[in-house]
Parts: C-alpha cells; sequence; structure tokens
C-alpha cells in the first residue's frame, strides 16, 4: 500500500491549521491495539457547527468517526463534505460511501475528493433502499455492488489508475472498509461474503449491532479456525441503548442487530435506562477487548450521541493490546 502523505502541502488559505492524525485508525489495525470507532450523523443543515459540537467530545477518545452517508435513506449533508469539517476540527474520519447514490464515475471522483480533502479511512456500503425511507419515489443507483466498488478502489490505489485507464496524479493512500453482519455460525457455516470483501481488497470491517458476547465469541472462533480473523480486522457494532423501547424497536427494524433478551430485560427493570445502556454498553465493550480475532469495536447511538465518548472513555480499552 502505497505510504501516506498530506494531501496537499500546506492548508488552503482561511482553513483551520489543526489537522487529525490520519492514520490513528491504520496502526492501531496493523499494531494490534484494539480500535474504538464512534459515528455520527450529519444534519440536516447547510451550517456544519452542531454536527462539529456533537463529534469534538470524540476528539482523542474515539480511535476515529463514521459519518454516515444518507442513513435510512434520508437527506442528510454530504458525508463527504461533513468528514471534511471533522478533518479541520482535528478528528479522523470514516467517510461512508454507498453504492445507492452513486455510479461508478461519481465514486471515483468522491474517492479521489476524498483524498484531496485529507480523509484516509472510507466505508464502503450498499446503503439502505430509497423505498424504506422518506422520499420512497428516489430511484437508486446500485451501478456497482459493494465487494465490486472495493475492487475498484482496491485498484485505484494500488495501480494509480481509473478504470478506464487514466492515470491517477498523486498517490491513493485509503484504509478501506467494508460492513458485515455477524452471526451464530452453524456447522457448516462458511463467510462467503466476507471473504470475497477480504479479496477484494478490504483492510477492515465494521458490523451490525451484536451485542450477545456468546454469539461473538462463536463468531470469532470460526473467524480465525478460517484464517480470515488474521488477515481481516473486524469491529463488532454495540451501542448505550437508552431504553427497552429502543432495544425492541432496534431489532425489529434493523436488519441483523443481535440484541439477547437479558439486555432488553435489564433495561426494562432500570430505574435509569440510560444509565443502564451506558452500562452495559462499557461491560461489552470490555468483554469484547478479551476476544480473540475481535480487533475492535464499533459504537453506535443514532439518538443517543451525547453517551458516545463517555462510554468509550470509562471502558478503558482503546488502544489496548488485542487479545491473542
Amino acid at each position: 500500500m502505497p505510504a501516506e502523505k498530506n494531501a496537499t502541502p500546506r492548508d488552503a488559505p482561511g482553513a483551520v491549521s489543526s489537522r487529525p492524525d490520519t492514520g490513528a485508525l491504520r496502526r492501531f489495525l496493523q499494531s494490534g491495539r484494539f480500535a474504538v470507532t464512534a459515528e455520527v450523523s450529519p444534519p440536516v443543515a447547510t451550517d456544519a457547527a452542531d454536527f462539529v459540537a456533537h463529534a469534538l467530545p470524540l476528539k482523542g477518545v474515539a480511535t476515529a468517526v463514521n459519518v454516515t452517508d444518507g442513513a435510512s435513506a434520508k437527506t442528510h449533508m454530504s458525508s463527504l463534505v461533513a468528514a471534511h469539517f471533522l478533518v479541520r476540527s482535528g478528528i479522523e474520519p470514516v467517510l461512508q460511501m454507498t453504492c445507492r447514490d452513486r455510479n461508478r464515475l461519481a465514486l471515483q471522483a468522491d474517492l479521489l475528493g476524498a483524498v484531496a480533502l485529507g480523509i484516509r479511512n472510507v466505508l464502503l456500503l450498499r446503503g439502505d433502499d430509497p423505498s424504506a425511507g422518506d422520499q420512497p419515489d428516489a430511484k437508486p443507483v446500485f451501478d456497482l455492488g459493494t465487494t465490486d466498488a472495493l475492487a475498484m478502489a482496491h485498484r485505484m490505489r494500488t495501480g494509480r489508475t481509473l478504470p478506464s485507464g487514466a492515470v491517477i496524479e498523486g498517490e491513493v493512500p485509503l484504509l478501506l472498509g467494508a460492513a458485515e453482519t455477524p452471526v451464530d455460525p452453524p456447522a457448516d457455516w462458511r463467510p462467503a461474503g466476507l471473504a470475497a470483501k477480504a479479496a477484494a481488497g478490504a483492510d477492515f470491517v465494521q458490523t451490525q449491532f451484536c451485542m450477545d458476547i456468546g454469539v461473538v465469541r462463536r463468531y470469532a472462533a470460526r473467524l480465525l479456525d478460517l484464517g480470515i480473523a488474521q488477515r481481516l480486522p473486524i469491529l463488532i457494532g454495540v451501542a448505550p441503548i437508552p431504553s427497552a423501547r429502543s432495544a425492541r424497536w432496534m431489532r425489529e427494524k434493523l436488519y441483523g442487530t443481535t440484541i439477547p433478551d437479558a439486555i432488553v430485560e435489564r433495561l426494562d427493570r432500570a430505574a435509569d435506562p440510560k444509565a443502564e445502556g451506558r452500562r452495559i454498553c462499557i461491560e461489552l465493550l470490555r468483554e469484547l477487548a478479551t476476544i480473540p480475532g475481535i480487533a475492535g469495536a464499533h459504537v453506535m447511538a443514532p439518538r443517543f450521541h451525547s453517551a458516545l465518548a463517555e462510554v468509550i472513555a470509562e471502558a478503558g480499552v482503546a488502544g489496548e493490546p488485542r487479545a491473542s
């Protein structure tokens, strides 16, 4: 992979001079330290001030911060623009890019633009179908699937050429991510999709919510047995769930979400469900850090952003040596 260097020799006039250490996620994953990423959503707004304010508590706490791209098939500020505001604020972003909204030409253009803006981590996703959003008549693109998009981005960074053969001037030092849904693996289970993403060039994986530690242990053990976890770092999705109602909604509405009944019952019984949700997330983060084959965690809280920095900091596992 090409060595990283700054996107420009100096900041543009008027730019904030503070830059994030844009290689933190790469270093954590390559050095065997436990990575903890978080996730924030851009606003439906033309001013990014509140968005940056919500993200700033994560600076120096999370290894990197994902910027969602039209989550739930709803319009928000461009993820590319929002991620650039994080760069300018000294926060290392993970730019999410969906195949739903871009053909291959637009994907290539945005990947080049991301590098020019100082963004180094990209998570390529399929994207929720517009029929599930608030403008269901919108037409999806899906010119490429996620595996094909990963392969295209990988060729761009290694060969420094576009699929057309046009030469890319400058390096393309991207760390490429993919998404996956953990399963409780049956005896004959083989992660064909995950293996294909690894072969296409994925450098790491962030998963859907999986808050059942038993499932994670069995999932990780199988990935180790198959030789996948050794070459493809897996970050397990967890959340500080604010209520039992939210937990039930997540299980019903978010495909692939695993939340055991015991967690729902704890939230139901709690005098302060939000505090209990934070405690549960902290416990899960600490347990995930003990599981061989798990490289980190991805903490998401779409309706509870204020809890993200607190639970990551209190768990105290970011940057610790991974379990072996």
